[in-house]
């Protein structure tokens, strides 16, 4: 059996920004380690791969996923690693799996995040048997990784394990000086295993599941600022990440982010929040953070980041179920009575409701993410297949009635059986430009492993290489693909602290290999999959057929010609769980 792997003929990008790609081969060692990379004379102990007109990258980094779940179930992480990234970050928006009892994680993760609690749940009550960061992190260690993992701690979830989770979603309530010890403990314990930073949340949006708290926020939304200055402060002294999502309705709070990574008279904190978007509802948004992103990073000396997906951010609901519906009163007063139809059918029936909705959904100046534009949504399936196709506005106009009012009876007679989707930003092409090059945005936010039937960006590398290469293509690139590729790989490893995304001798060989004449397979174009290990639960995907020839990690092929090997997620690991350096 031949242990070293060698790739010939491919043009290398090593994630560096100031490499120029080039023609090279790379020798794979048998522990998994590059090497050498330069020309070299193929051996009898080495299997050859052939990359002739194809271009070798690093294996692209996701550093903002929801795969806590899926990652106990189905630890290939499939699509994802299917479109070459090979290293994601999960435990995001204040959300782990870690400290509480599986009903508590549940409750504090599945509504928000779109996850199937019937799943989740029992998932964790047969599988969850480590209690703090470090036992969960050796559990991660002994599944059969397919892809590498790094983790975040969650806010919500160290809050609801000191305080008791009835505490923890209750107004006006601070945790003791007691309970504010205990989390410093925790946390400094997550970091000393590895953990990469603190996630929190402050977004309103995010509720809680199951039938005890139906409807709370999640814990970390009820936690001040003062409350927290002892977590941040050890964040700042140990180089560690603070990861969040401002209040998203106001945006104020993002300023608090904002101040907490500044350096002046002191160590910057590394930040990064969501989301840099040019959101079709709210055009002013996009300049107003950027340019305030630019200025905290310049005039205060942080560290502070944006995160932005590079493609249009397209998403989809069954009826009226999606967490963007959380953002303005009536939508908030339907999906909390989403567990009693007959409940909500009525209060979609009064007058009163239906004259507050006309309202806010027509409001120009509030802060918005969805436009709440029912000209700019499409059925793609419904019932009444003549519905197929259009949208709410149009047909409420054919039926002579007000969009809304089409809109709301359309939801009492069908619900979820009515499926429609809308872009809500990163529409206009001409923006991409400013987006992808932006000094303080990680091109990040996929999301992966969350609103499973909502959206799917599990490919956005291959979107963003796609747009870089046609702009190149049409004499008015937006960036060198050098760049490009950075931006997706040893950036963002770097600025996390994790030993990936750069392919040089000595470094583990976890890496990617395209075919460039097939990106037009590249599209915005998704379809249904099933996650096995769900019960075959449904789950939007994408693909790229050719797109991706091989995927490799810790120097193996894990994916080859739209296949994974046998073994894959099985019986032999490939991936690691990366510890912050």
């Amino acid at each position: 059996m031949k242990n070293r792997t060698l790739i010939k003929n491919g043009l290398l990008f090593s994630g560096c920004q100031d490499e120029k790609a080039k023609i090279q081969d790379i020798l794979i060692l048998e522990n998994g380690e590059i090497g050498n990379i330069g020309i070299i004379e193929a051996d009898e102990e080495a299997h050859i791969i052939d990359a002739n007109g194809k271009w070798v990258v690093p294996g692209f980094v996701d550093s903002h996923t929801h795969y806590d779940a899926e990652l106990i179930a189905s630890p290939g992480l499939k699509e994802s690693a299917r479109h070459g990234v090979t290293s994601i970050i999960l435990g995001s928006c204040s959300v782990s799996a870690i400290y509480n009892s599986p009903e508590d994680i549940s409750d504090s993760f599945t509504r928000v995040e779109a996850i199937p609690r019937d799943i989740m749940l029992p998932l964790l009550q047969k599988e969850k048997t480590w209690t703090n960061a470090k036992e969960w992190k050796a559990y991660i260690s002994k599944l059969p990784l397919g892809i590498n993992v790094a983790s975040f701690l969650g806010h919500s979830d160290l809050r609801m394990h000191a305080m008791g989770i009835e505490r923890s979603l209750q107004d006006n309530e601070t945790a003791t000086k007691e309970e504010q010890d205990h989390m410093l403990h925790m946390l400094n314990e997550a970091l000393d295993a590895g953990f990469i930073g603190l996630s929190t949340m402050d977004n309103p949006w995010d509720k809680m599941d199951g039938n005890r708290y139906w409807s709370h926020k999640t814990p970390s939304f009820y936690s001040s600022w003062k409350e927290r200055k002892n977590l941040i402060e050890l964040l700042r002294k140990r180089d560690a990440i603070l990861q969040g999502a401002p209040n998203l309705v106001t945006r104020i709070n993002a300023i608090n982010y904002m101040l907490a990574s500044s350096g002046v008279f002191r160590k910057p904190l590394k930040t990064t929040i969501i989301a840099m978007m040019d959101l079709i509802g709210d055009r002013y948004i996009y300049p107003l953070i950027s340019t305030a992103s630019k200025a905290i990073n310049t005039i205060a000396n942080a560290n502070f980041r944006m995160q932005s997906p590079p493609c249009p951010f397209t998403v989809y609901y069954d009826g009226v179920d999606s967490v963007m519906f959380e953002e303005f009163p009536s939508g908030e007063a339907m999906r909390h009575l989403a567990k009693n139809l007959d409940e909500r059918n009525d209060l979609i029936r009064d007058p009163e409701f239906r004259a507050a909705f006309k309202k806010e959904i027509k409001k120009k100046f509030a802060p918005k993410v969805w436009h709440k534009d029912l000209s700019k949504t499409l059925i793609i399936d419904c019932p009444d297949s003549s519905m197929i196709g259009k949208n709410f506005y149009d047909l409420a106009e054919e039926h002579q009635q007000h969009p809304v009012d089409f809109f709301l009876d359309t939801i009492i007679q069908y619900d979820k059986k009515i499926r429609w989707t809308t872009t809500i930003a990163n529409d206009r092409v001409e923006k991409y430009h400013g987006l992808y090059n932006h000094k303080h945005n990680l091109i990040s936010f996929s999301d992966a492993g969350a609103h499973l039937n909502n959206m799917a960006f599990y490919n956005f590398p291959l979107k963003m290489i796609k747009v870089v290469q046609e702009s190149i293509d049409a004499g008015k690139p937006i960036m060198s693909m050098e760049k490009c590729i950075w931006r997706l790989t040893k950036e963002q490893a770097d600025w996390f602290g994790l030993d990936c995304g750069h392919l040089k001798p000595g470094k583990i060989a976890d890496l990617v290999i395209i075919d460039p004449n097939k990106f037009d397979a590249i599209t915005e174009t998704v379809e249904t999959g099933q996650i096995e290990e769900f019960n075959n639960y449904d789950r939007l995907v994408n693909r790229n057929h050719g797109t991706v020839s091989r995927v490799m990690v810790g120097g193996k092929t894990i994916f080859e010609n739209e296949n994974f090997v046998s073994d894959y997620a099985t019986t032999k690991k490939y991936g690691r769980f990366l510890e912050k350096q």
